[in-house]
C-alpha cells in the first residue's frame, strides 16, 4: 500500500513444535480420524496451539472439537479457521462455512494464541462431534525459554520474543530455486510447488528521494539476513524507485543504486530467499481523485505506471536479472485507476492493461501489456506479478483483461489489509479464489491497522488453505504508530504483538509442498 496508508501495526503469538493424539470420530465414522495438537513455540505467558484433524472415515459436513487443558491457567485468548470459545477447562473449536466439509482422507487445520500459567500442559482427551476419543498421550509442551537480548538499538526494548521452531525450512540446495509458472502454481525447476512466504524490506522507494541514503540507514548485510532466516522467511518485496534506478533523481541514484539492488537480490537467493523486486513509486503528474501527492517526480503512489519512463525501467531490470529465475518481477505496487475514472470499472481495467490516455490521468500511462512487453523483449523468462484495481486488492476482472505473455509466467498479486473493500473471507473465494484457480496468486501485502493480528491470521489460514503466498508489511523498524511493523531492530526482535504473531506464523510454514 502507499506509504503513508501504511497503518499501525504489532500483534500476539508464535508458533511451531509438536505433540500428537491420535482422535476417532463419532459413530457414523467411529474410528476415522486421527487429530494432531501442537503446543508451538511456548514463551513466558503465552503460547501457540495448533490442531489439525484428518478425516479417515466417511465425509464430514461439519466438525466439533472439544478439549480439556489439564492445568489451572490455561486459556484460549483468540484463534483462527474455527469458532474458538472456552467454558472452564474446556475449549471447543467449531468449523466455518468455508472449513466444514471434510472429504474421506482429507484434513482440516485450525489454530489460537493462549495464556498459561504454572504449566502449560497439552491436553491428553478430546472428543470430535461428541465422542470421546482415546488415543496416543500428546509429545510434552516445550518448556518456555526467553529469546536471547537483542543489539543495542534506538527502537523502545520489547518484550521477550518467542522462542523458534527447531529449524526452519531450507530451500533446496540452499539457494533460492528458480521458479516458474505451472498451471495455477509457482513451481521450482523441478516441478514441486513453491509459495512466497516472507516479508517486504521497504526503503529501496523512498529513501533515496528523502535524503535518508539507500536503505533508510538499515544494514542489507548478512547478519541482517540470518535474522530473516530465524523467522523461516523465504521471500523478501524490494520496493524501488523508478528515478532513483534510472539516474534521475535521487541519491544514490544510477549506477550505485542500481548495484546496490543487485548485490541485496543476489545475497537474498544466495541465503535462499526469493527476491522479488517491484516498481513502487513512479514519474508522472497525477492531483486527481486519491492522489498521494502532487509532485511530478516519483516521490509518491501514482495511479499508473507512465509511458515515459516505466518501460526503460523494466528494460533495465530485467536486463540486471535476465537469467536468474530466482527473481521475480512486480511490475507496479498499486494500481489505482479506478479512482481517476471516478469508479468505472471498464475504464479502469482497460487503462491498467492497455494504458495509453486515460480517464483522469494527467500523463501517458504504460498499461500492463506493455511493460509484460518490455521485460520479455530483453529475453528474461522470470515470473510476473500484476497486481489489479484499488490498489492492487480488487482482482475482480484480472482474468479477464490479463495481458498475453509468451513466456507463460504470470502470476496475480494481491493486497489486503483490514481497511481495504475485500477483506472479508465471501470476497477472497469469489474474487481472489476464482483468479488462484487458473494462476498463482501471492499476496504481496498484508496487514492490519490495529496493531494485532487477528486479521492476518484470518488472511494466512484462507491463503495456506488456497496455496497462495504472502509477503508482510513490514520488515522495518519504525513502531507500530507509524504502520504495520514487524520488527523493533534489525536483528529481528519482533513487534509484540504484530510480529510475534506473524514470526509465530511463518515457523510453521514450508514454501514447499
Amino acid at each position: 500500500m502507499q506509504l503513508r496508508t501504511k497503518l499501525a501495526a504489532a500483534v500476539a503469538a508464535v508458533l511451531a513444535v509438536a505433540g500428537v493424539s491420535a482422535v476417532a470420530l463419532p459413530a457414523a465414522a467411529a474410528s476415522g480420524c486421527s487429530v494432531q495438537y501442537k503446543v508451538a513455540g511456548q514463551w513466558a505467558g503465552g503460547f501457540q496451539g495448533d490442531v489439525t484433524i484428518t478425516n479417515l472415515g466417511d465425509p464430514l459436513t461439519g466438525w466439533t472439537l472439544q478439549f480439556d487443558f489439564p492445568a489451572a491457567g490455561q486459556t484460549v485468548t483468540n484463534g483462527w479457521s474455527a469458532d474458538w470459545s472456552q467454558s472452564g477447562a474446556t475449549v471447543t473449536a467449531k468449523s466455518l462455512s468455508w472449513n466444514a466439509n471434510v472429504a474421506a482422507n482429507g484434513s482440516v487445520s485450525a489454530g489460537f494464541i493462549g495464556t498459561w500459567t504454572g504449566s502449560n500442559a497439552a491436553p491428553t482427551s478430546f472428543k470430535v462431534n461428541g465422542v470421546t476419543c482415546n488415543g496416543a498421550s500428546p509429545s510434552p509442551s516445550p518448556s518456555p525459554s526467553p529469546s536471547p537480548s537483542p543489539s543495542p538499538s534506538p527502537s523502545p526494548s520489547p518484550s521477550p520474543s518467542p522462542s523458534p521452531s527447531p529449524s526452519p525450512s531450507p530451500s533446496p540446495g540452499g539457494a533460492a530455486p528458480a521458479l516458474r509458472v505451472s498451471g495455477n502454481k509457482l513451481v521450482t525447476s523441478a516441478g514441486r510447488t513453491y509459495r512466497l512466504l516472507g516479508v517486504n524490506r521497504a526503503s529501496g522507494e523512498f529513501a533515496c528521494v528523502q535524503g535518508k541514503g539507500m536503505w533508510d540507514s538499515g544494514p542489507v548485510d548478512q547478519a541482517s539476513v540470518n535474522a530473516m532466516k530465524a523467522w523461516n522467511i523465504h521471500a523478501v518485496r524490494i520496493p524501488l524507485n523508478e528515478e532513483c534506478w534510472l539516474g534521475l533523481n535521487g541519491t544514490p541514484s544510477g549506477a550505485t543504486y542500481q548495484q546496490a539492488v543487485k548485490d541485496y537480490a543476489k545475497l537474498l537467493v544466495a541465503n535462499g530467499i526469493t527476491p522479488i523486486v517491484e516498481m513502487h513509486w513512479s514519474r508522472g503528474q497525477y492531483t486527481g481523485q486519491a492522489s498521494a501527492c502532487s509532485d511530478v517526480a516519483a516521490t509518491c503512489q501514482k495511479p499508473m505506471p507512465d509511458a515515459q519512463y516505466a518501460p526503460t525501467f523494466w528494460t533495465q531490470v530485467a536486463n540486471a536479472f535476465k537469467g536468474d529465475n530466482a527473481v521475480v518481477f512486480d511490475l507496479f505496487n498499486e494500481p489505482y485507476p479506478d479512482a481517476s475514472a471516478n469508479w468505472n470499472a471498464t475504464l479502469a481495467w482497460t487503462c491498467w492493461r492497455d494504458g495509453g490516455t486515460c480517464t483522469g490521468i494527467g500523463y501517458q500511462v504504460a498499461g500492463m501489456q506493455s511493460l509484460v512487453n518490455a521485460v520479455r523483449a530483453t529475453g528474461a523468462t522470470n515470473v510476473i506479478m500484476l497486481g489489479g484495481l484499488t490498489w492492487s486488492n480488487d482482482l475482480s476482472q484480472w482474468l479477464t483483461y490479463k495481458p498475453n505473455d509468451p513466456a507463460g509466467n504470470l502470476m496475480a498479486a494481491w493486497h489486503t489489509y483490514n481497511f481495504n473493500a475485500c477483506s472479508t473471507t465471501s470476497c477472497w473465494n469469489s474474487q481472489v479464489g476464482a483468479v488462484a484457480a487458473q494462476v498463482p496468486v501471492h499476496a504481496g501485502e498484508i496487514g492490519q491497522d490495529s496493531c494485532a493480528h487477528d486479521y492476518i491470521d484470518q488472511v494466512m489460514a484462507w491463503a495456506d488453505a488456497h496455496g497462495v503466498g504472502y509477503t508482510a508489511w513490514t520488515w522495518n523498524p519504525w513502531g507500530c504508530g507509524s504502520g504495520n511493523v514487524l520488527i523493533t531492530d534489525y536483528n529481528g526482535t519482533p513487534t509484540s504483538t504484530y510480529g510475534e504473531g506473524y514470526k509465530a506464523h511463518l515457523l510453521g510454514q514450508n514454501p514447499l509442498s
